[in-house]
């Protein structure tokens, strides 16, 4: 003879066994967005002084390289750190530009550029 769970019984597993499915999705989510944000940290790609637009703004790694008889408007202490255009974080050797359409460039690089942060 078979006994049968009562509905209050059956009720009580289908709510723990719906919070037990929704909170494992939620932590695969939340494990998938982490796995996203590291490839696509990974898959930044830097300027390259050797690009095109990185030539003709006169793009360098380290500012205090920067061809003066070139580019006359570059004034010691610029660098892409202290630019507006400059969007990494703190810390960072590297991080977005806006004008080299969000590759990263070298804190301690300089461009044509510059505009000293407000």
């Amino acid at each position: 003879m078979s006994v049968k769970n009562p509905p209050d019984q059956l009720r009580r597993r289908l709510v723990l066994g719906s919070i037990a499915g929704a909170s494992t999705a939620a932590l695969w989510t939340l494990a998938a967005g982490a796995r996203h944000s590291e490839s696509r940290a990974a898959d930044a790609q830097r300027v390259s002084p050797s690009e095109p637009l990185a030539l003709a703004l006169g793009y360098t790694e380290n500012a205090m390289k920067v061809d003066k008889s070139k580019f006359p408007t570059y004034m010691p202490g610029q660098a892409c750190d202290t630019c507006r255009f400059f969007q990494g974080k703190a810390g960072q050797a590297y991080g977005p530009c806006q004008i080299f359409m969000g590759k990263e460039v070298n804190i301690n690089g300089w461009c044509a550029s510059y505009a000293k942060k407000p």
